[in-house]
């Protein structure tokens, strides 16, 4: 797929204004190519067709809870997405949701189909069984003339993608381990990405994350001295590189540390992709991101580069569900 040059920017969505949904207003502000016109959160919504400003707006939530009390712009809402879809003049939307519970993704994606909605969608979804519910969903999409990117932040996404890129060089795949390394100064700041962590320890599940209160989670941090250690996790890698060819779901792991008081990463990013060569060798490829890079940096910037990409497959009339390791991003200058 070729870079085609936008004759106009971009408007686009985010769902969901916390920690995940600031930084991605964040990296969108100095974006030529697309510009911020929409947000909700549980409480209402903001739209302002000419462009919303970040700062006022993270202001107006962390003063009020929510954008809806935005001025001008904003509006209280308990049925927030399902009323911004239908005010708002939007090409795509970044879902920075939290899936907790596991089908909530699934559930405002069949908002979108059910609103008659037509453009693109981009999620950073994690689990392998919140994926599986969205290719259940496949058909409605392209019947809808949705165009949908799944799991196109960092891991599933950038890395997932830097995977079936590495395994080129191979004959067959052993293996793919992807180990990520998360700093961040306040856990606060991320509540629901932290959640959807601590579903991935022993003894928990999403549900048993989801209705925990802040001090409870407080007080599994106090133990753990902040740092949440992460092994064999249901990370949508694995799905996503089976779907593509690249290896059976069995051969990816994916686990990382995650340090809550320190933005300082606990440990380097990386993929590892090892095969054996049509020669025979067996060899391993290792990808590994900047320390200096944020977890916000290597979500919400590749999600806005598959959404790109996704607008130029929507304007070209191929709707459905897409994943990482299927769409090459475009840079979004």
């Amino acid at each position: 797929m070729s870079y085609e040059q936008l004759t106009s920017p971009i408007r686009v969505g985010v769902l969901g204004f916390g920690g995940l949904g600031q930084a991605a207003s964040r990296v969108l502000a100095p974006k030529g190519e697309m510009i911020w016109v929409a947000a909700a959160d549980r409480e209402g919504y903001a739209y302002v067709s000419e462009g919303l400003n970040p700062d006022v707006c993270i202001a107006a939530y962390q003063s009020h809870g929510s954008v809806g009390y935005l001025e001008p712009g904003g509006t209280l809402s308990d049925r927030s997405i399902h009323d911004l879809i239908k005010q708002a003049s939007v090409d795509g939307y970044f879902l920075a949701l939290p899936n907790l519970p596991n089908t909530f993704i699934a559930s405002v994606v069949s908002q979108f189909i059910e609103s008659g909605w037509q453009g693109v969608l981009v999620d950073a979804i994690k689990r392998t069984s919140a994926v599986e519910q969205l290719l259940g969903l496949k058909q409605p999409l392209a019947a809808a003339g949705i165009t949908y990117m799944t799991g196109c932040g960092a891991t599933p996404g950038l890395l997932t993608a830097a995977a079936a890129l590495a395994a080129q060089s191979y004959a067959e795949i052993h293996s793919v381990k992807i180990t990520f390394g998360v700093g961040i100064a306040n856990w606060e700041a991320y509540r629901s990405t932290i959640r959807e962590d601590i579903a991935h320890l022993p003894g928990y599940s999403v549900e048993k994350a989801r209705v925990m209160t802040d001090e409870e989670v407080e007080t599994l941090l106090d133990r753990t001295n902040g740092i949440l250690t992460l092994e064999n996790m249901e990370h949508a890698d694995d799905l996503i590189l089976e779907l593509a060819g690249i290896c059976s779901s069995s051969c990816v792991k994916v686990g990382g540390v995650v340090d809550t008081r320190n933005p300082k990463k606990p440990l380097s990013t990386n993929v590892q992709v090892t095969g054996r060569t049509f020669e025979g060798k067996i060899s391993t490829h290792t990808f590994t991101l900047g320390d200096e890079t944020s977890m916000a940096a290597n979500v919400c910037s590749p999600a806005f580069g598959y959404l790109k990409a996704g607008i130029a497959l929507h304007r070209r009339g191929i709707y459905g569900l897409f994943t990482a390791a299927e769409i090459m991003p475009q840079f979004v200058k």
